[in-house]
């Protein structure tokens, strides 16, 4: 490319002062840019125009994305949602900076397009970066009553999330001016950890709840134990300080997230099978030829309803009788109410025509008789008791 040669040519005074021949030295440089670089600039700008339009072009796709999308946090939804967050003066200085770069522009010029650009930019991406975010916070939750599992909590992880980004964007913007960032960061960071140590209570809550809507160890509506069984219900609302749950008697009861999440939490409702025992004893005249039928009729008794026997026998010789158990699940999730009770009378039935006898407790009653050596005793104690009067 040859060497450029800037002209001088006559331009209105802009006025006296340092800022006056500023400008009135960068509308020279202009002038004479502009005549040195008119093709590059006409291409450039032909560029330029194109990338304007591209951009427009993307952003209202990114519109269409989201009318199609609406209601549903699907990810072509959520980049549809952040494209449309494009703004004008990032596609205008997009486009100016390709401009600018491409025809050799001066300095001046080249440092405030350049400088404006890098603003634009820095808070461009911030707003993207926020959406995109959200998006997946909401993304994370669709399908399950998100909303009404969210409630406020949409509105403050967009307050927190905004507050992060564009700290950070302004930190960056500052760099770019020159400004030493180093105490700003710093005083952020003291800022945070007091902030922090203040409302850390709050914060674990808030972290736990945000936890819950990710990791999903229960959703709305389902049916948990905790705290080892001691507490259990139906999950009602997840808050960002607490959940609710009701209880079995109709009792709401609201645990902070954070405690709740210590517990080892035993989530009924998502189980695939679900498991019944039953423990008995024989009595010991029981012939052996039906201890060996036992089993069988045990098995037949619970085929018998349709359920699966995992396993039915002996266990071992108790100190009343032959211990026995029979453990058995269901085909599909759960028992029906009176699985227990319709399983009893088909082993009580199979029992009966055999003449098989549970084992009954040994009882003796002392209290209607004394033993002789008992009369013997309380005979010599009157007799100590008579000599000790005398």
């Amino acid at each position: 490319m040859a060497k450029q040669t800037f002209s001088i040519v006559s331009v209105p005074e802009l006025g006296r002062g340092p800022l006056g021949d500023r400008l009135h030295r960068l509308s020279i440089d202009a002038v004479a840019w502009f005549q040195a670089n008119w093709l590059q600039i006409a291409i450039a700008l032909g560029f330029g125009a194109l990338l304007f339009l591209a951009l427009q072009w993307l952003r209202g796709w990114g519109i269409k994305l989201c009318r199609q999308g609406a209601g549903i946090a699907t990810w072509y939804s959520i980049v549809g949602r952040a494209l449309a967050k494009t703004g004008n003066w990032f596609i205008i200085l997009t486009s100016a900076r390709l401009v600018v770069g491409y025809a050799e522009a001066p300095p001046a010029i080249r440092i405030t397009i350049t400088f404006l650009f890098t603003v634009v930019s820095v808070y461009q991406a911030a707003v993207w970066l926020r959406e995109l975010a959200l998006g997946s916070v909401e993304h994370q939750t669709q399908g399950e009553g998100a909303r009404s599992q969210l409630g406020s909590a949409l509105g403050i992880i967009r307050l927190l999330i905004s507050i992060v980004l564009f700290a950070v964007a302004t930190v960056v913007v500052l760099s770019n001016l020159g400004v030493n960032v180093t105490g700003l960061v710093a005083g952020l960071g003291i800022g945070g950890i007091a902030i922090g140590l203040a409302a850390q209570g709050i914060f674990a809550d808030l972290f736990a709840a945000l936890a819950i809507i990710f990791d999903r160890p229960f959703r709305l509506g389902d049916s948990i134990s905790y705290d080892k069984g001691s507490g259990s219900g139906t999950v009602e609302a997840i808050g960002l300080k607490s959940t609710r749950i009701r209880g079995g008697e109709g009792e709401e009861r609201i645990i902070a997230n954070k405690k709740l999440l210590d517990f080892e939490i035993l989530n009924t409702t998502r189980r695939t099978h679900n498991r019944l025992k039953f423990e008995f004893k024989l009595d010991f005249s029981t012939p052996p030829a039906e201890v060996e039928a036992v089993p069988r009729l045990l098995r037949e008794a619970v085929e018998s309803l349709g359920y699966k026997l995992v396993h039915g026998g002996i266990n071992g010789f108790a100190e009343c009788g032959l211990s026995y158990d029979v453990e058995f699940e269901p085909n599909g999730a759960d028992f029906p109410a009176d699985a227990r009770d319709k399983l009893a009378a088909a082993i009580l039935a199979r029992f009966n025509e055999r003449g098989i006898a549970f084992a009954r407790p040994t009882v003796i009653n002392l209290i209607g008789e004394e033993l002789p050596h008992a009369n013997a005793a309380h005979a010599r104690m009157r007799t100590a008791a008579s000599s000790g009067r005398s």
